[in-house]
């Protein structure tokens, strides 16, 4: 059962590839967006290096809630100005990345205590059943936030820096 919690973040990873290849690459990025994505990328990654350092109780649940809030609020910081630079394929991925962020943090949230062997309810106990894989599976998944928030920071502010943006 466990393995049903990962789809949100594989539909999420795919997502993100889809825009970054499909529609970034082709556009390529003004500079409020190569300054903004990797900061939004920077505020997942937060959340998930909380999860794995600190111990679950009830004040760092509290702690992780609001930043998973800042998180979720700050990806859609962008959407004003984002309607006249993308097209409207972008702006509805965009959409479904925002119905999955806090999906994502959510089950995040729900995966912390299990992986840290805290006792949780049996529901829980019983579909998020293998503690050791999601442990992993929380490192890598902050592994692959933190590789993508480099790659943002490198490649867009460094490598592609003063190419021409398309607007559609």
């Amino acid at each position: 059962m466990w393995l049903l919690a990962l789809i949100p973040f594989c539909l999420q990873a795919l997502a993100i590839g889809f825009d970054e290849i499909y529609f970034h690459l082709r556009r390529g990025l003004p500079k409020w967006e190569r300054i903004g994505h990797p900061l939004d990328t920077f505020s997942l990654l937060i959340c998930f290096i909380f999860i794995l350092w600190m111990p679950f109780d009830s004040h760092t649940v509290k702690i992780y809630i609001g930043l998973s809030i800042f998180s979720c609020l700050m990806v859609t910081k962008d959407e004003f100005i984002h309607k006249e630079h993308c097209p409207g394929a972008e702006n509805w991925l965009h959409a479904f990345l925002f119905l999955l962020h806090p999906i994502t943090l959510a089950v995040a949230g729900m995966i912390w205590p299990i992986s840290q062997g805290v006792e949780v309810t049996p529901w829980m106990m019983a579909w998020l059943d293998n503690s050791e894989a999601l442990k992993l599976f929380l490192v890598m998944q902050t592994a692959a936030i933190a590789l993508f928030f480099s790659y943002q920071l490198i490649y867009w502010n460094f490598i592609w820096k003063n190419r021409p943006v398309i607007k559609y």
